[in-house]
C-alpha cells in the first residue's frame, strides 16, 4: 500500500507527484496569465474582478501592455528565477495561439528543461492541445465541472484527455475540495486511474473577492480567523486521500491547501523577487515582504527632498531614493527613525511602510514614526 507523505503547511500526498508541484513549492513558477476570459461559469472561480471575464496578460501580477510584451515576461521570470512557468486564466485555450506563442518564447528563451504546465476546461480549442505539446508544453491540468465528476463518460472533456494521454505529456486533474462532494470526487480520480491519468490535484476551496457572494449564498463559511479557506473543504480532501490510499491506485493524489499556496509557494517566491529587487535601504523580512522608511513631502519637490535629507542630515545618497510613482522619498528605515521627530515638525509625513516585492508593490502595513 503507497504511503500517504505529509508535505509543508498542511499539504500532502500520494506519490507520484507533479514535477511542476515541486517548483512551486520552491517559489520558482511564473504565473503566466494569458486571458481572463473562459468559456466556463463557475462559481468557485477564485479570479479578482481584475482579471475575471476580461482580455488582460499578467506576468504575476505584473500586466503586460499586449501580447507583444514580451520584455516584461522575461523580466519577471529573471526576477524570481523562474525554472518553469504555469500558464493560466480564465482558459488559456480561448487565446490558444497566444499560448502557443508564449510556450515556444519561454522554451527558446530559458531551454527545454523550464517546466510549464497549463490549466484548461478543454471546452473550447481542445484540438489545439497537440500543438501546445509539440511547443514543449510539459504538463495539461484538465479542469471537468463538478457535476460530471462522478459521471466522465458523460464528460466532452473525456476525448481530449484520451488524447493527451497517448501523447507525451504528463496528465492531469486538477479540481476545487467543494465540501461534502467526497463520493464524487472519488468516483473521479477512480476514473483517471483508470483511464491513465498521472495524478489528481485537489486544491483547498478558497474565498476571494469575486466568489464571495455565491459562497455565502451556499451556506460556506471561513474555517478559522486567520484564513480564507473554506470550512470542511480541507477535512473532505483528507478523507478522500485516505480512501484513495486503501484502494491502492497507480494514481497520484496531491492536496494543497490555501496555508501552502501563501506560507509557501507565495513566500517562497516573494522571497525569490525581493532578493533581485531590494535596494540598499530595503530590508527583507522572513515573509519575503519588504520594510523601508518614507517620507511624504508637503510643497516640494521630490528631487528637492532627496538633497535637502542629503545634505541637512547627512544621508547617503545610495540610501535615498525619489520614488515619483508613490510621490515619496524612500530610504533606510533605521536612519528616518532618528531624524523622523525632526522631520514631522517641519510638517513632513514619516512611515515605516512594508509592501510585496512584487511589479504591483502592494502595501502590507504603514506605521507612522515621528509624531509628537
Amino acid at each position: 500500500m503507497k504511503k500517504i507523505t505529509p508535505w509543508l503547511h498542511d499539504s500532502t500526498y500520494i506519490a507520484p507527484l507533479s514535477p511542476a508541484c515541486r517548483l512551486c513549492a520552491k517559489g520558482s513558477k511564473m504565473v503566466v496569465l494569458v486571458t481572463g476570459l473562459c468559456p466556463t461559469k463557475c462559481y468557485y472561480c477564485p479570479l479578482s474582478f481584475k482579471k475575471g471575464g476580461t482580455d488582460r496578460i499578467f506576468a504575476d501580477e505584473w500586466e503586460l501592455e499586449n501580447e507583444n510584451d514580451t520584455k516584461k515576461l522575461v523580466r519577471e521570470a529573471d526576477l524570481i528565477e523562474a525554472t518553469g512557468a504555469g500558464i493560466t486564466g480564465g482558459d488559456p485555450l480561448i487565446v490558444w495561439r497566444r499560448t502557443l506563442r508564449y510556450i515556444r518564447f519561454l522554451k527558446e528563451t530559458f531551454g527545454e528543461k523550464f517546466n510549464i504546465h497549463l490549466y484548461t476546461s478543454a471546452l473550447k480549442n481542445a484540438g489545439s492541445l497537440p500543438d501546445l505539446v509539440a511547443a514543449g508544453l510539459d504538463e495539461v491540468r484538465f479542469h471537468p465541472h463538478p457535476q460530471t465528476w462522478a459521471a466522465m463518460e458523460k464528460n466532452p472533456i473525456r476525448k481530449a484527455i484520451g488524447t493527451m494521454v497517448d501523447s507525451l505529456v504528463d496528465i492531469a486533474i486538477e479540481i476545487p475540495v467543494i465540501p461534502h462532494m467526497e463520493k464524487e470526487i472519488l468516483a473521479l480520480i477512480t476514473w483517471a486511474d483508470e483511464h491513465g491519468v498521472q495524478w489528481v490535484n485537489l486544491n483547498e476551496l478558497e474565498f476571494s473577492e469575486r466568489n464571495c457572494e455565491a459562497f455565502i449564498s451556499r451556506g460556506y463559511t471561513v474555517k478559522n480567523d486567520i484564513s480564507a479557506a473554506v470550512r470542511g473543504s480541507q477535512q473532505t480532501a483528507l478523507r478522500v486521500v485516505q480512501h484513495v490510499q486503501k484502494k491502492d491506485l497507480s494514481i497520484g493524489v496531491h492536496y494543497c491547501s490555501v496555508s501552502f499556496k501563501d506560507g509557501v509557494q507565495l513566500r517562497n517566491r516573494l522571497k525569490r523577487r525581493a532578493r533581485n529587487i531590494a535596494r540598499p535601504y530595503d530590508v527583507i523580512t522572513k515573509e519575503g515582504t519588504l520594510i523601508k522608511g518614507t517620507v511624504y513631502p508637503t510643497n516640494i519637490p521630490l528631487r528637492k527632498l532627496t538633497t535637502f535629507l542629503q545634505e541637512m542630515y547627512r544621508i547617503p545618497k545610495h540610501l535615498l531614493f525619489a520614488d515619483e510613482e508613490k510621490k515619496r522619498v524612500e530610504l533606510a528605515g533605521w536612519l528616518l527613525e532618528k531624524i523622523a521627530k525632526k522631520l514631522t515638525k517641519q510638517g513632513y509625513q514619516c512611515y515605516l511602510v512594508e509592501e510585496y516585492p512584487t511589479a504591483d508593490r502592494l502595501e502590507v502595513e504603514r506605521i507612522p514614526i515621528g509624531n509628537l
